[in-house]
């Protein structure tokens, strides 16, 4: 995990390169009536898959390889965090699996991705994960992530020719179904977990999406963060924007009763086409109360009021969907640094996320 400010200070100002289009809704009957919808759009996305089979029997992960919160056994990796590759994660007569940390949920078919509060992980983070990496390239082993054919660039890029692809869409529909119930909750990344990211090519992050909920609330916030991308690295840090709930909140808060609970489905789709960078997020999806957000900024531009940022116009990425766990151990750094425990599953220092339907286009 990267050390950067979060700050509120510029969440409000969305008029330019950000604008959240207006929530859609119908008003329901009553919660019975909204919990058996939810429960009957479950079971239809169920219908679609194989509780027995292997992900990636279910889901066509053939362009994704997996970093799990475990220490590689393969030599060229020794002393390096587990990472399983398409054509193993994909192995037609015996798929991968782990059956702690990336599985089939015996009842539903969905895939699960899981992460401890402290295991191996990235060089540049602090946090465990459990989380696909998006490939272009698929058909090239020996391609390198940073090769231009692994990722993608907006148009503005002024080689986009040498790149895998101009833009790409990530789409997911999945639960979020615990966070770590331990963690300095001063700090938001404790009890949360990103569950979708655009990664860039350095440190920085254009999207990252989170599920936060407290030990005491029911629901969770679910929000997403933009990063600047200055020309000193050092000097990025995230701005929040609320979809449902708060991103800050606290144990002494109020329950965000507009947010999502833990195992109900929610849907994001990322797009980006041109410049332009447009989020949809979709709460009770499939029922009468289904809710939709969008927002569109220009990736091509700086952020509104922020003149550290460059844009990303000069940058490559690649899209990323799991269970990235925002808990430590530490508790140095101001906002990273969340003193979350590692006692295990059983006393609740984990995430995890079950996904029922993924798809990734170039």
């Amino acid at each position: 995990m990267s050390h950067r400010l979060f700050t509120l200070s510029t969440a409000s100002k969305l008029m330019m390169s950000l604008v959240c289009l207006a929530t859609s809704s119908a008003v329901i009957a009553n919660s019975d009536t909204l919990a058996k919808q939810q429960q009957a759009y479950k079971e239809s996305l169920m219908s679609q898959l194989d509780p027995s089979a292997a992900p990636a029997r279910n889901f066509d992960l053939s362009y994704w390889k997996i970093t799990l919160p475990l220490p590689d056994h393969k030599p060229s990796r020794q002393g390096r965090v587990m990472e399983i590759m398409a054509d193993e994660l994909n192995d037609p007569i015996r798929p991968y699996t782990n059956h702690f940390w990336f599985y089939t949920d015996p009842k539903t078919g969905a895939m699960v991705m899981a992460s401890p509060n402290t295991a191996p992980t990235t060089q540049n983070s602090a946090n465990a994960r459990s989380e696909l990496r998006a490939l272009i390239d698929k058909d090239d082993p020996s391609t390198k992530f940073g090769d231009p054919k692994n990722n993608f660039v907006i148009d503005a890029h002024p080689q986009k020719q040498q790149y895998g692809a101009v833009g790409g869409k990530l789409a997911a529909t999945l639960s979020v179904d615990w966070v770590s119930t331990s963690g300095d909750d001063s700090k938001f990344p404790s009890h949360s977990v990103v569950v979708g990211q655009i990664h860039g090519s350095s440190k920085v992050e254009p999207l990252k999406i989170y599920y936060r909920k407290l030990p005491n609330h029911e629901h969770g916030s679910l929000f997403w963060n933009y990063e600047i991308f200055p020309e000193d690295i050092d000097q990025r840090y995230d701005i929040p924007i609320a979809i449902w709930g708060a991103p800050t909140l606290t144990r002494q808060d109020a329950d965000p009763v507009e947010g999502i609970k833990l195992g109900e489905l929610f849907s994001y789709d990322v797009d980006v086409s041109g410049n332009i960078m447009t989020l949809t997020f979709v709460k009770n999806p499939g029922t009468d109360a289904a809710e939709v957000k969008t927002f569109k900024t220009d990736l091509s531009q700086p952020y509104p009021d922020q003149p550290l940022d460059q844009g990303y116009a000069n940058d490559w990425m690649y899209f990323k969907a799991g269970a990235y766990n925002q808990c430590n151990q530490g508790t140095s750094h101001p906002t990273w640094g969340t003193g979350c425990t590692n006692n295990g599953v059983e006393a609740g220092d984990y995430t995890q996320t079950s996904f029922y339907q993924l798809e990734i286009s170039h």
